[in-house]
């Protein structure tokens, strides 16, 4: 057998498992707190009572390694600390289940199969990419969007593209909205608040941002999308069965669009709009919102006339699906679990804070960029990763000469685009829900992740300009 075809033999490399690859995280995480200096800063509640970092008050405390027992029991105490967010999942991807299966979007897509043809169906691409990113943007909508992420798979795969393309749709939608935030009081509110700079100040350059980098995101999604609907072989996951989420366009357009289906749509609509009015007025979190979900999956199932035992049978199916992805929020908690039981993500934050004090102010900004997107790596939180950085981030922008301004921008863009694409972030949650894997995820978002990081610095070298 010659070279070449030993070569063609050989096994494809394979991204292993996702709960491998976060166990394997988590015990690199572990050996980290054996070498590393366990530190925290003096931390205090300021005047609008949220506790932050006192700059300059760095010190090393006594060091708790984690030895391989506690990485691992970090799993089980990575899903009680993510329980909450596993559980809206599991209810909320249940009752947009009972919707899908009601036939609703399926004549929802007929419509609009009717409407756009060809190449112009693209069209939905950059819509529903600005509707997720001024939810957003404006009231810090991220996890909520998880539900629609079927939806979105569904639609594109009906409408000749594939999975990626949906779930591009709301994670773009989704990490660019937190990027390109005008009053998310979760990012952008906390880190100008803690930032001592008006709220709602530089929003309109900020919208520029925003549109921007929508702009860039959607005509790198189209063409891709083009390219499928094109070719199928051309699709990164070709061969890959989405069966469950798929939408057959034969039957589609042929499927009944009548009152049931609409009145079901309708109920999505008002629902939409009850949640986006109790998260912004009545502050409602996971347990409201799941809690809306279901009305919302049990008032589209009575409206079909299903018995109870055919609704829980949907239901039981959902959460089988759903499962592995649930599974991974745990595991990716786990991570941050031991990273603070070992006392390192302030040693981490201090040690990148250094040199950041030695660097001219032209380039001071760009760099703060690149330090808040790997720090979402260790700190997923948005509002976590404000509380933590940002008192020491605002003080070095004096030091370096630029905006406090610039420092919360760099903070919004290294939190807001990463999360789509840390594995502790959001990234395998949301490839869990789309089932696409992940490596084939990054195939397609690790080029336009770097051309928007790209933009990203354009866009603070001009803010450094004008503040």
């Amino acid at each position: 057998m010659n070279k070449k075809k030993e070569k063609t033999e050989r096994k494809k490399f394979e991204l292993p498992h996702i709960f491998v690859l976060l166990t394997a995280i988590i015990l690199f995480c572990a050996i980290a707190t054996w070498i590393l200096p366990a530190g925290e800063f003096d931390r205090t509640v300021n005047e609008i009572g949220t506790e932050v970092v006192i700059p300059g008050t760095y010190h090393q405390v006594e060091s708790t390694p984690v030895g391989i027992f506690d990485a691992i029991k970090a799993i089980y105490h990575g899903m009680l600390n993510g329980s909450d967010v596993i559980f809206f999942v599991f209810i909320a991807y249940a009752s947009i289940g009972l919707m899908i299966s009601t036939g609703a979007f399926n004549g929802l897509v007929a419509g609009l199969l009717k409407i756009l043809k060809g190449k112009t169906r693209a069209v939905i691409i950059p819509i529903f990419i600005l509707v997720l990113g001024c939810a957003s943007s404006t009231i810090g909508v991220f996890e909520e969007a998880f539900p629609f992420i079927p939806i979105f798979v569904g639609i594109s795969i009906a409408l000749g593209y594939d999975a990626i393309v949906g779930l591009a749709i709301v994670a773009l939608g989704t990490g660019l909205g937190y990027s390109g935030a005008v009053m998310n009081p979760f990012t952008v509110g906390t880190a100008q608040s803690i930032a001592g700079v008006p709220q709602m100040s530089g929003s309109g350059f900020r919208i520029i941002c925003h549109l921007t980098m929508i702009v860039i995101a959607s005509a790198f999604t189209i063409r891709y999308a083009l390219k499928v609907q094109g070719d199928s072989s051309k699709s990164l996951v070709h061969g890959d069965s989405f069966q469950h989420l798929s939408m057959n366009p034969d039957d589609i357009e042929k499927h009944s669009f009548g009152i049931r289906e609409k009145s079901i749509l309708a109920i999505l609509a008002v629902g939409i709009a009850v949640i986006v009015w109790g998260t912004k007025f009545k502050g409602w979190y996971f347990e409201d919102l799941s809690c809306a979900f279901l009305i919302m999956g049990l008032a589209s199932s009575l409206i079909m006339g299903w018995g109870p035992n055919t609704i829980a049978k949907k239901v039981a199916k959902s959460f089988s699906e759903i499962a592995v992805a649930c599974m991974m929020i745990g595991f990716a908690r786990g991570i941050l679990v031991v990273l603070q039981n070992g006392h390192i993500i302030d040693t981490v934050v201090y040690a990148l804070s250094i040199p950041l004090s030695k660097l001219p102010g032209w380039i001071g900004g760009e760099a703060m960029l690149i330090v808040q997107s790997f720090l979402n790596f260790l700190i997923p939180s948005g509002s976590g990763q404000a509380v933590t950085s940002m008192p020491i981030m605002a003080p070095l922008a004096d030091l370096c000469g630029i905006s406090r301004q610039v420092a919360v921008l760099a903070f919004q863009f290294g939190d807001g685009l990463s999360n789509i694409l840390w594995p502790t972030a959001m990234t395998p949650i949301m490839c869990g829900i789309a089932g696409v894997k992940m490596d084939k995820w990054w195939k397609f978002f690790v080029p336009l992740f770097l051309l928007l990081l790209l933009t990203q610095s354009v866009l603070i070298a001009i803010a450094s300009l004008i503040w």
